[in-house]
């Protein structure tokens, strides 16, 4: 005759299952457990022996069998350490000292987590607290990606995400070769990026040949400070987003001071100067050609939006500074003074500009991770932890191995 036994759903030394039963009117199941007499109780922090100071039980949450939620009444027990020389809980090889739900059923949470599903949605089918499916997969997290790993970094992108409104920011590190994110830090000041240099290795450090970064004074002092051998490399999608700002706002001045056709043209024509030209209809076309007819300043400007994209096309330093040096010189004689202002910011950052033709990197590849982090922060409908927001991140995020 065959026998059926519990003891191998519930492979654990130092206790046994004394007890099983169904809650009436549920499906939920309760497991007795008990302590091996065969075995002295052991302290749980330093896993000495001890004497027995006192008797205690407790339910812990394990895994669902069969349907049924699995409650196990553990007795714990309390014993005097006389290494620790303090009063232990007993340490148990399937759960934690202080945890409520089994290691097995913390691996099954935390890799549903990784899986993509959002805490609430895992604590609903698992039947838990939210709180305690967030501090399973936080702690899962903080032993594979808690310590940052600086290991063959020689190309970075740095650039912050906006993690709710009220410019509250966190910086990004980009390994540029393999597309992990390194290490995220909150806000985007001088301390911020110090935190992340003062902890690299002096080797790793020194051997940082370029950072793909906006023109952000904080991060562009940061870098000459802790790399400056490295080459800054200034990325141009920032550069025309700024740019963007000076058309809209001189192609509303023009508005404000037109009359006639040129106004009801200038209606809602703010896209025509933003887009490149390939990406507009037919009708837009003819729109902007009509305004550009009519408006010398505007046609300089747009002229300069297609020129400024162009410096970062050359591979030789020296037809990039004369291209670069044209645009300038064409802003100047325009004479409007957001046109100079820019013309002026673009020359105080030339070297950044310019070692675009010695390393072709730029932060377009980090805006594409910002994208992801953008998706993993709405599953979540925001994260308040930030910390617990930063290992989830570098989770979605590990980058290539030498093997892809």
């Amino acid at each position: 005759m065959s026998t059926c036994s519990l003891a191998s759903f519930f492979p654990w030394r130092r206790v046994r299952i004394t007890y099983t039963n169904t809650v009436e009117g549920s499906r939920s199941a309760i497991v007795r457990v008990e302590p091996d007499r065969r075995y002295r109780p052991i302290c749980h922090v330093c896993g000495k022996p001890g004497a027995i100071h006192a008797h205690t039980r407790k339910f812990i949450r394990d895994l669902s069998f069969g349907g049924f939620t699995m409650l196990l009444q553990v007795e714990h027990r309390k014993i005097r350490c006389h290494h620790c020389r303090k009063v232990r809980v007993e340490g148990l090889a399937f759960v934690d000292a202080s945890a409520r739900v089994t290691h097995r059923l913390a691996a099954y949470a935390a890799q549903l987590c990784k899986a993509g599903l959002s805490v609430e949605v895992v604590a609903r089918h698992l039947d838990l607290d939210p709180k305690t499916v967030k501090t399973i997969d936080k702690a899962a997290l903080q032993a594979e990606f808690g310590q940052t790993t600086y290991d063959n970094l020689k190309r970075l992108a740095i650039d912050e995400i906006a993690v709710k409104k009220g410019h509250h920011y966190m910086t990004v590190v980009l390994d540029y070769d393999t597309g992990r994110v390194v290490w995220m830090g909150k806000g985007r000041q001088n301390a911020t990026i110090d935190a992340f240099f003062e902890a690299m290795p002096t080797e790793v450090r020194e051997g940082i040949a370029a950072v793909a970064i906006d023109m952000w004074e904080p991060y562009i002092n940061a870098v000459k400070r802790w790399c400056p051998q490295a080459d800054v490399v200034f990325d141009l999608f920032h550069v025309v987003k700024a740019f963007n700002k000076v058309i809209d706002n001189i192609r509303n001045e023009e508005f404000r001071k037109a009359g006639g056709d040129l106004r009801e043209l200038l209606k809602g024509s703010k896209y025509l100067f933003l887009k490149n030209w390939g990406n507009l209809k037919r009708e837009g076309r003819v729109q902007l050609e009509e305004i550009l007819n009519l408006n010398e300043r505007l046609t300089t400007i747009y002229w300069l939006k297609d020129l400024l994209a162009h410096i970062w096309d050359y591979y030789y330093p020296g037809w990039a500074m004369k291209m670069l040096a044209e645009w300038c010189e064409v802003a100047r004689q325009d004479g409007h003074p957001a046109l100079v202002k820019f013309a002026e910011m673009l020359e105080r950052h030339e070297y950044g500009i310019i070692s675009h033709c010695k390393h072709q990197i730029h932060t377009s590849k980090l805006e594409g991770v910002n994208n992801k982090i953008k998706v993993i922060k709405r599953i979540a409908y925001g994260f308040h932890d930030l910390d617990y927001f930063a290992l989830k991140v570098k989770q979605a995020l590990p980058g290539r191995t030498s093997n892809n």
